[in-house]
Parts: structure tokens; sequence; C-alpha cells
């Protein structure tokens, strides 16, 4: 049986905000290179920086836990004017913090 996976933790939060404005610019610039351009890109950023910012606010370090809480929370946004969905938001987030901690994407480091 293979190893379990270990578990992917950031670093302890020490300016949230100054992390959910990072976020919310690299996910618009994700969003907006991804497919095309679109107003309700910035929301979406924006509303999954404000997910990310109050769950490292309230402690949340885990890489997976982060991502689920982005998928459930953002169930609630209407992507009906997005070619995105809660799922390929919280796996952006996850790229882009994996990519900022210095972990290849592909290569199952």
């Amino acid at each position: 049986m293979p190893d379990p996976i270990d578990p992917i933790v950031l670093p302890p939060a020490t300016d949230p905000f100054q992390e959910g404005a990072w976020l919310q610019s690299a996910l618009h610039h994700w969003l907006d290179a991804e497919f095309l351009p679109e107003a309700i890109n910035a929301d979406i950023a924006s509303r999954a920086s404000q997910v990310f910012m109050r769950q490292r606010m309230e402690g949340e370090n885990d890489l997976g836990s982060l991502v689920m809480a982005l998928v459930t929370e953002m169930r609630g946004f209407d992507f009906s004017k997005s070619f995105y969905s809660e799922f390929a938001v919280a796996n952006a987030v996850s790229d882009l913090l994996l990519e900022s901690l210095g972990f290849e994407r592909c290569c199952g480091q």
C-alpha cells in the first residue's frame, strides 16, 4: 500500500490582509489569462480572497482544509456569468499557493 501524502501546511499568517490582497490580484490575473478577461473575474477573485483571509485569520494553515472551505463557501457564488465553478477557483487558489511555496505542481513534489 502506498504511503499517504503528507499534508501541505502554510506558514502561520502574519498579515492575512496582505495575503488576501496578493491572492486577489494573483487569482484575478489567472482567471483573466486562463480563458477570457471578464468583469465577473474581479468579483470571483474578491470573494475567494475574503474566504481565504477569514480562514487564515481563524488560524487555518492546512492547504487541503483551505481548499475545502473555498469549495464550500464559493458554492453560494453565482457563477452563471462565468466559465468557472467553485472547484476551478479552489484548484486555482491551491496552484497559486503551491507555486508561491516553491512546489512544482506538475511533478508531484
